[in-house]
């Protein structure tokens, strides 16, 4: 493992939910140490589905890329092309899911669904809505993206869509929508 000053800094990534296993050098032979789960790392370089990765205090090690999670780079400026969505329509589709869910939860508990009752409702639904101060980060399902907001002007952040294909929870992996947010 290599050390170097943390100047520069700035995470691409996080480690996985689970953690996952590092290397001196990009030979699975031998890990070396396990990463903390959502560790921030920056990736500094690809070799074939190795990745190097730098952490905020310097420490550097091989991994295996494909596993990294992706970490969004600022949100586009607010001058966002003319024509971007109104957020109205989104805030008022997302607070419609987030009821749904909230009834599905009440007939959970109050015993009116079992537990794959509760599946079968809630499939395919997903809701996702970050306010920070006057920025908003709201999903579009029905798109598959995930719009940026200042108050005046929605836009495309990130998008599901991905030549990669879904995951093993069948969703897309969610990628940059602006250019350089792709490996």
């Amino acid at each position: 493992m290599t050390v170097s000053s943390s100047r520069g800094f700035r995470a691409t990534h996080v480690v996985p939910p689970r953690g996952m296993p590092a290397w001196e050098a990009p030979d699975p032979a031998r890990p070396t140490v396990s990463l903390d789960p959502l560790l921030p790392v920056q990736l500094v370089e690809w070799r074939g589905d190795w990745g190097h990765i730098r952490c905020a205090n310097g420490w550097a090690a091989w991994v295996d890329g494909r596993h990294l999670v992706a970490v969004p780079e600022d949100p586009p400026a607010s001058d966002a092309p003319a024509g971007a969505a109104d957020p109205r329509p989104l805030l008022a589709r997302a607070e419609q899911d987030l009821a749904d869910y909230r009834s599905a939860i009440e007939a959970l508990a109050a015993g009116g669904l079992d537990g794959e009752a509760f599946q079968d409702r809630t499939r395919n639904l997903r809701v996702g809505i970050v306010v920070d101060g006057e920025s908003v980060w709201m999903y579009d399902a029905r798109e598959g993206r995930w719009m940026y907001g200042d108050g005046r002007r929605l836009s495309t952040y990130a998008t599901d869509r991905s030549a990669a294909g879904a995951d093993e929870s069948g969703h897309a992996p969610t990628r940059l929508a602006a250019p350089g947010g792709e490996r």
